[in-house]
């Protein structure tokens, strides 16, 4: 189903991450580094918004490049380490799917004690960024850390895995805010809901691929309970759910012209990515899942970048 991980047919063995150069790739690829674009963009976004109007321990409108790099360590890490135990807790599923039975920890590219090594190296590097962020950072981590792991087990015995994973991207933006000022902040609350709606939302489309394989496991989701037509109304309705709150938090952030130009191109994307896929057509659900995603991700972050620096943030 949707975000579900690989197996492994080795119990142990192999080197850890960082021994061959071939495995440290094998590795990347398990955890598919490059889907961090999908959250990351928007963990910029409270980060920078947070340094133009409150920044924290420096003066409001400059750039904290040493929190921002951090920032980035923390979420690439927690990521990591989320997809490490996603492909390690689902492997028995994804062997018996034909879609995922080619991946690392199925095929043996990657063995089980390495793909733990890996996500045990990115957790100790999640931690160690929120140490050295501040104390409540450090605090909320293992906090932050649980719905990773909660989420694969989610589908064994809910249909609404979708929700926990978008509850675990949601903490993506709050935890960037909280990074900047060590405070608490109902804007930074309002975009984490916003990702974690749309990316619960476009898991939603991405699970109705596996719909045959879940149901003949018994892995639960809502297109394997509901059914495909149902499960692509829900992502319409979690889309539209994610632009009403990014509006709601451009009002409550004062966004200029910039950042309302985004949200057009927003709209416009999940109005074409809607339109790749039907009921009774799929085929295109790679370009609606990847290419449509990662490129609302990054465009709004330029416009809110560009709106931002024209609102006076600098180096």
């Amino acid at each position: 189903m949707s975000t579900s991980p690989a197996t492994d047919r080795q119990g142990g063995g192999g080197a850890a991450p960082g021994g061959r150069p071939g495995l440290v790739r094998s590795f990347l690829r398990l955890v598919m580094i490059e889907h961090s674009v999908f959250a990351l963009p928007f963990a910029y976004i409270a980060a920078l918004t947070a340094m133009q109007t409150e920044g924290g321990d420096r003066p409001a409108g400059r750039i904290d490049w040493w929190t921002l790099l951090l920032v980035t360590l923390a979420m690439v890490a927690l990521r990591t380490f989320a997809m490490a135990a996603n492909r390690i807790i689902d492997r028995e599923i994804d062997a018996r799917n034909p879609r995922t039975a080619g991946r690392e920890l199925v095929t043996g590219a990657v063995s089980v004690r390495t793909a733990w090594t890996g996500a045990l190296i990115a957790l100790a590097a999640f931690f160690a960024a929120a140490a050295l962020l501040n104390p409540l950072c450090l605090v909320l981590s293992p906090a932050a850390a649980v719905p990773m792991v909660v989420y694969p087990y989610g589908k064994r015995f809910t249909t609404y895995p979708h929700a926990i994973l978008g509850l675990a991207q949601a903490i993506g933006p709050v935890g960037a805010w909280l990074a900047v000022t060590g405070a608490w902040s109902w804007p930074a609350v309002v975009l984490g809901l916003a990702v974690g709606i749309w990316i619960g939302g476009f898991d939603l489309i991405f699970a109705c691929q596996d719909v045959a394989a879940d149901r003949a496991q018994g892995v639960r989701s809502v297109p394997a309970r509901f059914g495909i037509a149902p499960a692509l109304y829900g992502a319409r309705v979690c889309h539209g759910l994610t632009l009403a709150l990014l509006v709601w938090f451009a009002l409550l952030t004062e966004a200029g012209g910039f950042f309302w130009a985004g949200l057009a191109v927003v709209a416009v994307s999940f109005g074409y990515e809607h339109s790749l896929v039907r009921p009774g057509d799929l085929s295109r659900l790679n370009r609606a899942f990847f290419t449509v995603n990662g490129f609302v991700g990054i465009s709004l972050f330029v416009f809110a970048l560009l709106d931002l620096t024209v609102r006076g943030l600098g180096v």
